[in-house]
């Protein structure tokens, strides 16, 4: 860890004598590169799931063609598309689901963590400002982790598509129902569309909230995360009978289907249409990247007046 920081250091003092512009790209790809070097969970817990799942996978890959003949005596065409894309969709949700449990326990620890191993002093002693450290730091759960996250998916089905019709060419029959009621590339497609949209633009105000706390707490940021949110959720139920927080933050998990014309199915469902015009003319998520600005500028602030934490 200690020859990293040194390689980054090394980066962004280099910059100290560039032009303005080109020093904070610079500043801004030495801190990202950075925060990768530290955070190995973002991409060993995405590859970690994959790697079991394509397991599982390979074990039951070999009673897929009895699966094959028995699907092609159903006759109903979405009937078996559901079933051959259920093994690609279980994958697509864990990752996803990986995705963002990974996300937000970067988040909570991205600006706390510097604080409490007194590294904040090291990395302000650079000519790097708290802008750009708090940008890089939302950068990785707004875009780096949604990208890898697909990447690693879209390996990992393609890895099981070959190994379903490799299974299917041993026992004689035709690859060729497989690959048709698959589409994978346009599934494929869905599912980068889904991880852009909705686990990035829509969730950036959580995201963003999550790296607030992470720069204000002082102990404990899981609590200090979660717990308002709930209190303040049952007291307005208690005093007033109204659920009104409760069905925003639901609307801020769950929403976002403006991007899709067929609200309520799988990301990679056939019959899945996409609507991006509509999506970026909706207000939530205007507001929502309005909030995540505000989120995001407090941030900047207080890593500029907070310390190391001294227990």
């Amino acid at each position: 860890m200690s020859t990293d920081w040194n390689l980054a250091a090394t980066g962004l003092k280099a910059e100290a004598g560039t032009p303005a512009a080109l020093g904070k790209m610079r500043s801004f790809y030495w801190t990202l590169r950075r925060e990768l070097w530290e955070s190995r969970s973002l991409y060993l817990a995405p590859l970690g799931v994959s790697a079991v799942f394509l397991m599982g996978f390979a074990v039951r890959a070999f009673r897929l063609p009895e699966r094959m003949r028995s699907l092609a005596a159903l006759g109903d065409p979405m009937r078996q598309h559901a079933e051959i894309a259920s093994a690609y969709n279980i994958l697509a949700g864990l990752m996803m689901l990986t995705g963002m449990v990974v996300a937000t326990f970067y988040c909570l620890d991205a600006l706390h963590g510097e604080r409490r191993d007194g590294s904040i002093l090291f990395w302000k002693s650079l000519p790097v400002s708290d802008l750009t450290t708090v940008l890089a730091k939302a950068a990785v759960p707004l875009g780096i982790l949604p990208l890898f996250v697909f990447a690693v998916t879209f390996v990992t089905q393609w890895i099981m598509l070959l190994l379903s019709s490799a299974v299917l060419a041993a026992s004689g029959q035709s690859v060729a129902a497989l690959w048709e009621h698959l589409s994978f590339f346009r599934m494929s497609g869905l599912l980068l569309y889904h991880l852009l949209t909705i686990h990035a633009l829509w969730h950036a105000p959580l995201y963003a909230w999550l790296l607030l706390v992470s720069a204000w707490a002082r102990r404990t940021p899981f609590l200090w995360a979660f717990l308002p949110p709930i209190a303040i959720c049952y007291l307005e139920k208690i005093a007033f009978n109204t659920t009104h927080l409760l069905s925003l933050l639901e609307y801020r998990l769950q929403g976002g289907m403006e991007a899709l014309t067929v609200e309520g199915t799988f990301p990679m469902d056939p019959m899945t249409h996409l609507t991006p015009f509509r999506f970026v003319s909706t207000p939530g998520l205007w507001i929502g990247l309005a909030i995540t600005a505000a989120f995001l500028g407090a941030a900047v602030r207080l890593r500029r007046d907070r310390g190391p934490i001294r227990y």
